[in-house]
């Protein structure tokens, strides 16, 4: 490709409304532009890195034995009513009516029509296993899209479904789809982990979600160096401290905490620890049948809750945060000074963490506006409280597998694979004839991967101050040809035509920068959109017969005889 007959288009500053990295590189380096809040037109530079991306990952799916269709971006709001989610899903699904009045939603996702699809032509046993996927547009309503093409509301994504007799064999293809992802990201040349997960609204038994690790990254993930567990901190166990609760040492006395309410500050204020302080949080579950539970979780002063685990908790399922006027009514204090010190059993029921079980001697809040106790113990000031793993793991915490300590980094997520088990076959009456003729609820696996969110996900990991630093897999170009004086010097002209032939020639993806621009412009702009590997010719170099090359990220270009360059690139491409 020459740049003369591309549609190139750079900017110098980001858009004032760009929030993170790869948002304000990618609308620099005319990646892509802005139709709507959290609606873009990909760009002719960014399709290629897009379309680089969905092409690695349709050739792994197709190794690993799946099949692609393609399913209707507009779905009818009765499958959707048949499972169930067209009152679960929320504002993020975008409902609409047709001319007739009937009901429909741009799809999300495509759990339910793919689910319909199977049930309507599968009917044996023999027909089974079967993976679909497609590589489509989905459209989500956030209310809040940010962060470029990384949560915006339209993306392109590949979602796949695989449905089998058994729970055996759905674990079987989710062991394939593991080791195919981890494939697709290597390819890709990203530094990523696979992290055990929690399944969400999407249902099922397990989840793995598979990150790119980058500071910038939404997600705290757990993981252990000395071995090779990894979990998003929604689902990290946090293990019971290994020492029993000591003795009470102490009586349990109330003393004066005036505005202190934060533990931070009661802890200063005592002059005590963090870690001996108890902070109470006050909920409220409402149960179907109408009945209701106020409840106190119990969390270390230095530790924080983790609301999926505590969504655990049977009693409690569904919970919200209680509201002031309701801790109050169960209290008689306004949240700040609350705990769970002289409460009545029966009409507050308490929940603590492991941490704080093993806790004696610690201070509370005690339910009165301006007050803690201290030395509070369970067993005698207050009673023994149901004990669950309600917290987020930090730093420094033991690998839950026994095998080291843990340490805590942020990534993007950028797929999950789900063992969906019989959710939506179960819903939709999706199921087949066994050996025996005896009908059979199919198993189902559901394993997604966002393929636009991978690019911007792959620029917050690769940049530097010049602009985008991409693997070469998925660069838009591989090769920039940047010759000095291409309109005015026949010889450089030459020189830089005939190494642009010989690349196209090997199969190499090559861009030749053969606009009439200073050298300063066109050099900024190859860094800038983010190309590994340059090859500048100028007349100086072509007397003596050598090349200028400088890899993306090296600190000084190296001269290379004129007949050698194409072996160097071949070389460093192979090793990429």
């Amino acid at each position: 490709m020459r740049t003369s007959q591309f549609f190139f288009t750079t900017l110098k500053e980001a858009p004032a409304d760009a929030e993170v990295v790869s948002q304000k590189l990618m609308l620099r380096a005319g990646y892509i532009k802005r139709a709507a809040a959290g609606i873009y037109t990909w760009m002719p530079l960014g399709l290629r890195v897009l379309r680089k991306v969905e092409n690695v990952v349709r050739d792994e799916m197709n190794q690993a034995g799946a099949l692609e269709l393609l399913m209707p971006a507009v779905q009818p709001a009765e499958l959707w009513q048949e499972s169930g989610r067209w009152e679960q899903y929320g504002p993020e699904l975008l409902r609409f009516k047709d001319r007739h009045q009937r009901d429909f939603v741009i799809g999300p996702t495509h759990e339910e029509v793919i689910t319909d699809v199977v049930r309507r032509d599968v009917k044996s046993y023999r027909q089974l296993p079967v993976h679909l996927y497609q590589i489509q547009t989905k459209f989500r309503d956030e209310i809040r899209p940010r962060f470029g093409v990384m949560r915006g509301r339209e993306f392109l994504m590949k979602d796949g479904y695989s449905f089998h007799t058994s729970f055996d064999d759905l674990k079987r293809e989710y062991g394939n789809m593991y080791a195919t992802y981890s494939r697709i990201f290597t390819r890709l040349g990203l530094r990523f982990r696979a992290v055990a997960a929690d399944t969400g609204s999407i249902g099922g038994t397990g989840s793995h979600e598979f990150h790119v690790l980058a500071d910038s990254g939404e997600d705290d993930i757990a993981f252990c160096a000395d071995s090779d567990y990894a979990a998003n901190v929604e689902l990290a166990e946090a293990l019971a401290p290994t020492t029993a609760r000591g003795p009470a040492t102490r009586p349990m006395e109330k003393v004066h905490t005036p505005g202190k309410m934060a533990c931070v500050d009661v802890a200063q204020f005592l002059d005590v620890p963090l870690d001996r302080i108890v902070k109470s949080i006050a909920v409220m579950s409402e149960k179907e049948d109408g009945s209701q539970t106020f409840a106190l979780l119990l969390i270390r002063g230095d530790h924080e809750l983790n609301e999926i685990k505590a969504g655990k908790i049977a009693a409690i399922t569904p919970f919200r945060f209680a509201t002031e006027e309701e801790v109050i009514a169960h209290l008689g204090c306004k949240p700040g000074f609350i705990g769970p010190a002289a409460v009545d059993g029966k009409k507050v029921a308490i929940f603590a963490d492991r941490a704080v079980a093993a806790m004696s001697d610690f201070v509370c809040g005690a339910n009165e506006a301006g007050y803690h106790m201290t030395g509070v113990n369970f067993g005698r000031d207050v009673a023994e409280p149901e004990v669950f793993d309600i917290r987020n793991v930090v730093a420094g915490d033991p690998s839950p597998d026994g095998k080291g300590t843990l340490a805590i980094c942020r990534g993007i997520e950028v797929g999950h694979i789900f063992q969906l088990r019989q959710k939506y076959a179960e819903a939709l009456g999706c199921a087949y004839l066994d050996e025996t003729g005896k009908s059979q609820v199919m198993e189902m696996g559901c394993y997604g991967i966002g393929v636009s969110r991978i690019v911007g996900s792959a620029i917050e990991q690769g940049n530097d101050d010049k602009g985008i630093v991409l693997p070469a897999a998925i660069a838009p170009f591989a090769v920039c040809v940047v010759p000095m004086g291409y309109h005015k010097s026949e010889a450089v002209k030459a020189a830089a035509d005939q190494l642009y032939g010989e690349l196209k020639a090997a199969g190499i993806d090559v861009v030749l920068d053969d606009r009439n621009e200073r050298p300063g412009v066109m050099f900024a702009d190859m860094e800038l959109i983010g190309i590994p590997h340059r090859v500048v010719i100028g007349e100086r170099g072509l007397k003596d017969g050598l090349f200028e090359y400088k890899g993306r990220q090296d600190a000084e270009p190296t001269m290379v005889a004129q007949g050698e360059i194409l072996a160097l690139l071949q070389g460093k491409l192979c090793a990429a």
